[in-house]
């Protein structure tokens, strides 16, 4: 998938939550073109932007994502950086990027943490990545 850096800005109709000034903001679309559900097969794309609020720079370098679909089933991915980068964010600065998951059933949600480093002083923290429901046009919608 694809990352880019962009300036800051605010974002609507989104799932959100700010760790330590770092706003971590998510969309997610529905893949009709790449789901097939009579085969039990969902896909969608989420698109995220990072924004460092604070004061430090900082750097992602791991992330920990729970995906969790409609019947309670969670898959765990852990993996360094995202889309291949461990993006650098100054203050003031964002990082966006955009990836994607499929599930057996029409809906469920994803949560996740980014686990970042404060380059200067080698302080580690965790920022949350808001849940997320994935909503797809098929069955029946229950709140996530």
């Amino acid at each position: 998938m694809s990352g880019r850096r962009s300036e800051s800005g605010k974002e609507t109709n989104a799932f959100t939550a700010v760790t330590r000034g770092l706003r971590v903001t998510v969309r997610s679309y529905y893949l009709a073109d790449q789901s097939d559900p009579e085969l039990g097969r969902h896909v969608w794309a989420y698109r995220v932007r990072i924004t460092n609020e604070g004061r430090d720079t900082v750097q992602l370098m791991k992330r920990s994502w729970e995906i969790t679909d409609a019947q309670g089933r969670t898959q765990r991915v852990h993996g360094d950086g995202v889309v291949g980068e461990q993006p650098v964010l100054e203050p003031g600065e964002a990082f966006e990027y955009t990836s994607g998951t499929p599930l057996a059933t029409p809906s469920g949600f994803m949560r996740g943490l980014y686990h970042m480093v404060v380059p200067a002083t080698g302080e580690r923290f965790d920022a949350e990545i808001p849940p997320f429901s994935l909503d797809s046009p098929h069955g029946q919608f229950t709140v996530n």
